[in-house]
């Protein structure tokens, strides 16, 4: 019983149109055939056993979409299967009952003359034509909606994998960059490096915390990115220098988008205290990332999996994808600002 309720519950919207329209039927009927209109005329008795029948008809097209039906979505031939031997199924049970009907209250020679029999079995066909197209039309848009839903899901399950694929790519990434810049302090100064071991420590903690979040505030990353900007100053001092303008704290980034663009800038420009490199943030619309090339001399390739990583990880949760620009000695970085609800 309940669950028939909760069937009526999610199905009454269908329901309520169904018996709407076959009351307004049985209206139209009575004012065609008697040409007034007056009580009888919106008395509901038609339409209740016309709700009757439209019901048998239902539990006669839920057999046959049970039976026949292969997929979770209809293709036309079980269209065509289905519709069809419903109809004729649904004839023959109503013209049975009428028959018994007729003959229990011996009234076959006058209700059930042939002129009778082809007028209800026209009558039957048509409503069963109207009212199957309905049942069909509301049972396909049903099924597609659960299949589309499904798909979403699966796509959304395919992602948040993907997404956490990347994140486990891009943590060790961070690690061990830094922990060369570490292996070289060491040599030069062992008072720096342990300075820069306790900043370290503090950062990767940051790192380790975001782990598990596909976003972040924008105004953490940029935190994250000036402490990492002063962190790997120990090592180059004032070669490099970094300008934050924000005009737009609202919104959320990808955990270590800023970090990993900052870190591109030393990885791949030499610069010394008399031609320094200059990194800008400028957040607004989007955030852009940009900087000064100077290209290092005898630079071994790099992979640029890191840069790759981000893309792919903008590319699932973004409407908008990363723009990565050179324009003469400037190379430029837009990334779009994503919103709570895309996460």
């Amino acid at each position: 019983m309940k669950r028939l309720i909760n069937k009526i519950q999610r199905n009454s919207y269908f329901l309520v149109f169904i018996v709407v329209f076959t009351y307004v039927q049985s209206i139209d009927s009575r004012i065609r055939e008697r040409t007034e209109m007056n009580a009888y005329t919106f008395t509901p008795d038609a339409a209740i056993g016309t709700l009757i029948s439209v019901f048998i008809l239902f539990l006669v097209l839920t057999f046959f979409i049970n039976r026949w039906q292969k997929s979770g979505v209809f293709s036309t031939k079980e269209i065509v299967e289905i519709f069809a031997s419903s109809l004729v199924s649904y004839l023959v049970f109503m013209q049975t009952f009428n028959l018994a009907i007729a003959f229990i209250f011996g009234n076959v020679e006058r209700n059930f003359t042939s002129e009778i029999f082809i007028l209800n079995t026209f009558m039957y066909l048509l409503d069963g034509f109207i009212y199957g197209s309905f049942f069909l039309a509301y049972n396909y848009y049903n099924k597609n909606k659960k299949s589309q839903d499904q798909l979403v899901k699966f796509n959304k399950a395919i992602s948040e994998s993907r997404i956490s694929q990347l994140k486990t790519q891009l943590n060790p990434h961070f690690l061990f960059n830094n922990l060369n810049v570490l292996d070289q302090l060491i040599e030069e100064d062992k008072c720096v490096a342990s300075d820069f071991l306790n900043q370290f420590a503090e950062l990767y903690r940051f790192v380790l915390q975001t782990s598990d979040k596909k976003l972040i505030p924008i105004v953490e990353e940029l935190a994250f990115a000036e402490r990492y900007f002063k962190l790997i100053q120990y090592r180059y001092g004032d070669a490099y220098q970094l300008k934050i303008e924000s005009l737009n704290s609202n919104g959320f980034i990808v955990p270590l988008t800023l970090q990993l663009l900052v870190e591109n800038a030393f990885k791949h420009n030499l610069g010394v205290k008399t031609k320094q490199v200059f990194i800008n943030i400028v957040v607004n619309e989007n955030i852009e990332v940009s900087n000064n090339c100077i290209p290092k001399l005898n630079m071994k390739p790099v992979s640029g999996k890191a840069l790759d990583n981000l893309k792919e990880q903008y590319k699932l949760l973004a409407r908008r994808p990363i723009e990565i620009q050179k324009s003469g000695n400037i190379f430029s970085v837009s990334i779009p600002i994503i919103d709570q609800q895309q996460e």
